[in-house]
């Protein structure tokens, strides 16, 4: 297989080959969710005890994806949506448009039925590209940061990832992502879905900051396909998520993608219960109450499969937000002072450079001599009177 088209996967989801009917189950739901069908996550991440005490009212989460087909049952009433960054001239109907984004949605709110989607479009529905497929200038996923900070989103949601053809760590990106930290705004994305190939790096889940999301399958093991890295923060259900069709109807879903659009509803419910949370007590309380692997820490899973009902009750306690700049305290160099005096480089020798400058000079003046010359001959022969029977 092509390792330029496996590396640079923008999109965190495959379809599932199981079929839908050996998959679907149902749990105690609020009429907003009543129609909506949920697989084995509901289960692993003890939702119905976490949406007996919140729900994500009043908590906005930026779906930075695909597009969102608004109008499917599971999302109806509940999405908003924003600007088009990448700008590639499709529309709602086309095959590449909102696909992986409507589903990516209705996890959200699977997790968060009473929260709030912005969909704001920065990718499309291809799963692979070729670096030809990718245009120039601003980078739409910064763009798409930048507006839902400045639009009230309290949760950034991003299932997407990949290297961008040899730039992976995008300037532009990590600036709208500190404007995200500064406004208090929780970024999640999905780890990748490399890790049965190359195990790329992907970014936006390896910059500073981010939730990088890994995907587990049933009984909490690491699914094969996701990717195994050091800045993997935690893990969610990521095998046989059933997920919202554009098209109508739901279809599973495998990824990262959907492990990190349900760890992405988790937050919103620990938001719906203390608006206050900071990004930083957000990743200390979903990295305390997860079911940790053995050592507390594997960059399979980062630091285990989170526990939606557990990180909703330690809400009431959070821990201090300790993110906040601190004078520094110490001595004034990191380093004690020695004897040893710099290193000096000796004067320069200008004498050979004398000598340089000055043949220099008198090449220059005999190459002019030379033009002159050449110009007096060509104007001498132009003044001859030209031969009879020549043009």
């Amino acid at each position: 297989m092509n390792r330029g088209l496996m590396n640079r996967r923008r999109i965190g989801t495959v379809i599932a080959t199981a079929g839908l009917s050996a998959l679907l189950c149902t749990v105690t739901a609020t009429p907003a969710q009543a129609d909506t069908p949920t697989s084995w996550e509901s289960r692993a991440l003890g939702l119905s005890s976490a949406q007996r005490t919140t729900q994500g009212e009043g908590v906005k989460v930026a779906v930075l994806d695909s597009g969102v087909e608004k109008d499917h049952s599971a999302l109806a009433g509940k999405v908003t949506t924003g600007p088009d960054f990448l700008k590639d001239g499709l529309q709602p109907g086309d095959p590449r448009w909102g696909g992986h984004g409507t589903a990516m949605a209705s996890d959200v709110l699977k997790v968060a039925p009473k929260a709030e989607i912005l969909s704001v479009r920065v990718i499309d529905d291809k799963k692979e590209h070729d670096a030809d497929d990718w245009k120039t200038g601003p980078s739409p996923v910064a763009q798409g940061i930048e507006y839902a900070v400045n639009h009230g989103a309290d949760v950034i949601s991003m299932s997407l990832g990949g290297d961008s053809f040899g730039s992976s760590f995008n300037e532009e990106e990590t600036k709208a992502l500190a404007h995200a930290a500064h406004k208090g705004v929780t970024v999640v994305a999905s780890a990748g879905n490399d890790g049965d190939v190359f195990n790329d790096s992907s970014y936006p889940a390896g910059y500073p900051g981010v939730i990088a999301v890994a995907a587990v399958k049933q009984g909490g093991s690491r699914a094969e396909f996701s990717t195994v890295r050091t800045y993997n923060t935690v893990a969610a259900p990521g095998v046989g998520i059933v997920s919202a069709k554009n098209t109508g109807g739901y279809e599973p879903v495998n990824g990262t993608s959907p492990a990190a659009a349900l760890t992405s509803g988790v937050v919103a419910l620990m938001l719906g219960k203390d608006d206050k949370l900071k990004p930083s007590q957000v990743r200390a309380i979903l990295t305390k109450t997860a079911a940790h692997p053995p050592g507390g820490y594997s960059p399979l899973v980062g630091h285990g499969v989170i526990n939606a009902a557990a990180a909703v009750r330690a809400v009431s306690k959070p821990p201090a937000d300790r993110a906040a700049p601190a004078e520094y305290k110490g001595k004034p160099h990191l380093a004690s002072r020695t004897n040893v005096k710099p290193t000096q480089h000796p004067p320069m020798d200008t004498a050979l450079l004398t000598i340089g400058l000055s043949a220099a000079g008198v090449g220059l003046l005999l190459v002019v001599g030379a033009v002159v010359v050449s110009r007096m001959g060509r104007r001498r022969t132009s003044t001859t009177p030209p031969r009879h029977g020549l043009a």
